[in-house]
């Protein structure tokens, strides 16, 4: 037996209204988006999916790493690398990265399928993560949101079994984005529903259903793509679906975040299934490509407490549209990025454990846990007696802090603290964490970041969030940096 045998989702928790792009004033509690704030992009959220899917689970098990992205930082680099160290998976793990297309989340998880079922991997983590941008002002602005989902492919411990698959190409000009443009572009909306993507999306769930001999009425739930709320309607409808059948897209609370769209909606409807039940999903994109699972053991899915829902519900507004676009550098600044080399490629290979997989050290002759990584133990003073430890997924708790108002921030302050993590000390930026909810012995969990941008590339480190169960991701509260 093949499929999905565990989750993982990760949604900004900021949102941006609908009513306040263009500089309208806002309306809370009116359609919004998840969008990533200043030190989060596509890999960032691809590290958090990755982590929340792995989480309890024995991470050297994990034989090969999948990242489907349009929205790559790097046009010229593998980012499932810089994930799978961010992960500490092992150095042996096949890491694969698939993109220009918004289908290429499924035909990630159809590859891993096809890795399993022919042997060359006994367990294949697949990470869609999108953070696409829209020229402000522009409709297509209003649709896109950005996410990452999560799925570990297996043999072993299956909730959800892979019945088959049905794909197809087509070539058309509807939504694109060329090397040199930041922005995605979509043709005349139209030509784009009625040429593209309908006509696309139903052949291939028509495909599917011929080719495994079930009807619709057969699937309890389908989760589909869809470019705006509108046309998932009209597709739903030609299709004949009940609405019992009918996975949410969440139009007016995430928007389409591109390769994660459908693979997010497939773990949203694996959350709410049932033994039995079976769960198509459709991605589309210079074609389309159709998936069908069949629930075998409900109890797995469950396991998940950081689920869609929760992602959903976790939320705090952009007071202004301004803020937005500063975060998103969207907007004209004084002083231009600063151009050069950047940080030196040889210091970040020296300190990669230290800062990607944010890896500390264990004394072998007195179990003292210290950071970053040096030859003599701080506690009894042996050399060169350690054994690396990751300190991605403990929980810390703040020994003192600092609000700086002077470090760049689209909203100031910056909070900053130094973090005990077992023993351990961390200087770290604080964020999800609103100026007045921090203080002194507040627990922490730790969230893989942009650290700031230099040489036209970012850099990336490891910050501190409060954990939430402690009440720091109150809905009332604004972004902070």
């Amino acid at each position: 037996m093949i499929g999905i045998s565990r989750s993982g989702v990760y949604i900004p928790p900021t949102r941006l209204g609908i009513k306040a792009l263009g500089g309208g004033p806002g309306e809370d509690g009116g359609p919004e988006k998840a969008v990533a704030w200043s030190d989060e992009d596509t890999l960032t959220m691809a590290v958090a999916a990755g982590s929340e899917c792995l989480r309890g689970t024995d991470r050297l098990q994990v034989d090969a790493l999948i990242l489907a992205s349009t929205s790559h930082p790097f046009k010229e680099k593998q980012g499932a690398a810089i994930i799978a160290r961010a992960l500490s998976l092992r150095r042996d793990v096949q890491t694969t990265d698939l993109g220009s297309s918004t289908r290429s989340g499924l035909s990630a998880i159809r590859s891993a399928l096809d890795a399993v079922k022919a042997g060359s991997a006994s367990r294949v983590l697949v990470i869609a993560s999108d953070c696409r941008m829209a020229a402000p002002g522009t409709s297509m602005e209003a649709h896109l949101g950005d996410g990452a989902a999560a799925l570990l492919i297996a043999s072993e411990e299956v909730m959800a079994e892979f019945e088959e698959g049905y794909a197809i190409h087509d070539e058309i000009v509807d939504v694109w984005r060329s090397g040199s443009d930041s922005f995605s572009h979509s043709w005349e909306e139209r030509f784009v529903i009625q040429e593209g993507y309908q006509p696309r999306l139903m052949e291939a769930v028509e495909g599917l259903c011929q080719k495994t001999g079930l009807a619709l009425a057969d699937f309890t739930k389908l989760a589909l793509y869809a470019p705006d709320k509108r046309s998932h309607r009209t597709v739903c409808g030609k299709l004949g679906l009940d609405a019992s059948q009918i996975q949410d897209p969440f139009f007016g609370r995430l928007g389409n975040t591109g390769t994660a769209f459908a693979p997010l909606q497939l773990i949203a409807a694996l959350e709410g299934a049932a033994t039995g039940d079976r769960v198509g999903v459709v991605g589309y994109g210079d074609g389309a490509e159709a998936l069908s699972f069949r629930i075998h053991e409900q109890e797995i899915g469950t396991e998940l407490s950081r689920g869609v829902a929760w992602h959903l519900g976790r939320r705090r507004a952009v007071g202004r549209y301004d803020q937005y676009l500063k975060a998103r550098d969207l907007s004209t600044r004084e002083w231009p990025t600063p151009s050069g080399p950047g940080l030196s490629a040889t210091i970040h290979f020296r300190d990669r454990s230290d800062d990607i997989a944010f890896c500390g050290q264990k004394c072998n002759a007195c179990g003292a846990i210290q950071f970053p990584a040096q030859r003599i133990c701080e506690t009894c003073f042996s050399r060169d007696d350690f054994h690396p430890i990751s300190l991605a997924d403990k929980i810390g708790h703040v020994v003192t802090y600092t609000k700086d108002h002077f470090f760049p921030s689209p909203n100031p302050p910056t909070l900053v603290a130094v973090c005990e993590i077992e023993g351990a000390r961390a200087y770290l930026q604080v964020v999800d964490c609103e100026p007045d909810a921090i203080s002194i012995g507040l627990p922490v969990e730790f969230s893989f970041r942009r650290i700031h941008e230099a040489g036209g590339r970012p850099n990336y480190y490891w910050k501190a969030r409060p954990v939430p169960e402690h009440g720091a991701n109150d809905p009332t509260q604004s972004p902070s940096s």
